[in-house]
């Protein structure tokens, strides 16, 4: 008995630790202006993180990978989707059924182009990554649309 409090007791004060790294690196907001963004981003990154662009779709370096890891935002490196969560949707941008935490992700409604959408940006530096959909798989029915430009890849070890 003694033996499984001990354990239950580790995983308590692991999860709480993780918890609070957790806490710890969202406060670390990335707050920079339209200046020190354009001297550290691509034009191309700039347009679509910053300014609400999109890729063409197929021609993303994402679109299609199949390899295990973890999707960062790529203006700061915020872990945001696993390998794991990432389906074809057929649309011609990486898709995922499930952010990393509801948390990392901010939800905004979106009124441009004639249609009502709900934008997704990162939550540490709201850089735009793209659309989250209804039409999604299982078990969420979501489908994270994002562009390739707004993400990173880091693959497992």
């Amino acid at each position: 008995m003694k033996f499984f409090i001990k354990i239950v007791f580790f995983l308590f004060v692991t999860l709480h630790a993780q918890q609070e790294q957790e806490k710890i690196n969202m406060s670390k907001k990335v707050l920079k202006s339209d200046t020190e963004w354009a001297t550290c981003l691509t034009p191309e990154e700039y347009k679509i993180l910053r300014e609400k662009g999109t890729e063409m779709a197929f021609t993303g370096k994402y679109y299609n990978h199949k390899q295990d890891g973890t999707y960062t935002c790529a203006g700061c490196d915020y872990e945001l989707f696993s390998s794991e969560t990432k389906f074809d949707s057929k649309t011609g941008w990486p898709s995922f059924f499930q952010a990393l935490d509801k948390d990392r992700i901010i939800e905004k409604k979106d009124n441009t182009l004639g249609m009502v959408r709900t934008e997704i940006l990162c939550a540490r530096c709201e850089s735009h990554l793209g659309h989250v959909f209804a039409d999604g798989p299982n078990p969420t029915g979501l489908r994270y649309c994002v562009n390739s430009v707004s993400l990173d890849f880091k693959g497992s070890e």
